[in-house]
């Protein structure tokens, strides 16, 4: 076979014309990540493999096979590199080591923002978006004391356990997996909280930059957060969700898997208690976590990785009065209470302060709910959602 003039021995490749032929061959149709690793086995070579792509096709019945063009390679580069991100490749000794040996490992990831990160040991936080105080509480609690003890938290960027652990763990170090493009953070009630990450944290993604996030790419980006963690904690899932997927995944991966247990009658905890009926670790508190993974690895002496802080400075309990939210009308107020209330009893302080509200604004609409029958009080001030 010849070799094309660009990859002629006496003019090796440069590291751009690798990233340009890795990015046309993953991009192509019908190539995914164990794709992608199969071909360049068989045929020694990205450009090789590029080559053969339109004869494996029509074998395989696709008739006027073309792999992904050249220049909307080189236009995913510019985009990207506009944004501030880099390319990870699965061959640079910067590319995660603990993604390195999946089968379905990306082949390349954008990184924005610090990718020292990826070297450290992680654990994954992972729960419900609609999360309840207490399952907020919870993310908090490990995300703030796993930090400290020296791991990197990873999750998913989407609402409630995710977004607690990131913000938790964002001084000390936290990375988040984006199902879309590098630029196209989801949901767009996180984009603030994506923008600090990519400052202080590290924000990776496998799809192109601008490509919005479809149904299919969250469970390719939950098996990215699993494989980076040594661990994967589900703070709380449905019996029916997609942190039970990441951690089907971690178990696939042969990664550890904890939960935090919940009232049986809360269906936000469904999830967790099966995983500990069928064996998961049960989690009360980081000792647990640390407990169940043994020491931290620490960093290679020759690591450019920072050592990590001992101790971080803990999310205040009550928001800055500069970032409380205007007082939302009732509808949408007592969606917000009854989401962050369950089964096991919360006190009215502790909710009040979680929902970043003024009291009177609050208590008017519990006084509506109770009379509703749609919440419930026991003495001390405790609150419910009735059985």
């Amino acid at each position: 076979m010849e070799i094309a003039s660009s990859y002629h021995p006496l003019a090796p490749p440069t590291r751009e014309d690798t990233l340009v032929t890795w990015l046309r061959l993953i991009r192509s149709r019908r190539v995914g990540a164990t794709t992608f690793f199969r071909l360049i086995e068989d045929h020694g070579t990205a450009a090789a493999a590029l080559e053969a792509l339109p004869d494996i096709a029509s074998a395989a019945g696709v008739k006027d096979y073309t792999p992904f063009p050249e220049d909307l390679a080189k236009a995913e580069i510019a985009r990207a590199r506009k944004l501030g991100a880099v390319a990870l490749l699965h061959d640079d000794p910067s590319y995660p080591p603990a993604l390195r040996d999946l089968a379905d490992a990306p082949p390349v990831l954008w990184a924005l923002g610090r990718t020292d990160l990826v070297q450290r040991p992680m654990v994954a936080l992972v729960g419900a978006r609609n999360a309840s105080s207490l399952g907020l509480r919870m993310a908090r609690r490990l995300a703030e004391g796993l930090a400290a003890s020296g791991y990197v938290i990873v999750s998913g960027l989407a609402r409630g356990i995710d977004r607690a652990a990131h913000i938790a763990a964002m001084e000390t170090g936290t990375v988040a997996v984006q199902a879309g493009g590098i630029d196209m953070p989801y949901p767009v009630e996180n984009t603030g909280l994506a923008e600090e990450i990519g400052q202080k944290g590290l924000r990776l993604s496998e799809q192109p930059p601008g490509l919005a996030p479809q149904a299919r790419h969250f469970p390719q980006r939950n098996r990215i957060v699993s494989g980076l963690a040594r661990a994967v904690i589900v703070v709380e899932a449905a019996s029916r969700s997609g942190s039970l997927i990441t951690a089907r995944a971690a178990l696939d991966q042969g990664r550890e898997v904890l939960a935090v247990p919940g009232h049986p009658f809360d269906a936000r905890a469904s999830g967790c208690n099966m995983l500990i009926r069928d064996g998961a670790v049960l989690v009360r508190h980081p000792e647990d976590v640390l407990e169940a993974l043994g020491p931290v690895p620490r960093p290679d002496a020759d690591s450019p990785a920072e050592a990590p802080p001992s101790r971080m400075t803990a999310i205040p309990e009550t928001p800055p009065a500069a970032r409380r939210a205007a007082p939302p009308d009732t509808a949408a107020l007592h969606a917000r209470i009854l989401d962050r209330l369950g089964p096991s009893p919360l006190a009215e302080d502790q909710l009040i302060r979680d929902l970043g509200l003024p009291t009177g604004t609050v208590t008017s609409e519990l006084l509506t709910l109770e009379l509703d029958g749609r919440i419930a009080r026991a003495p001390g001030g405790l609150l419910s959602r009735p059985d």
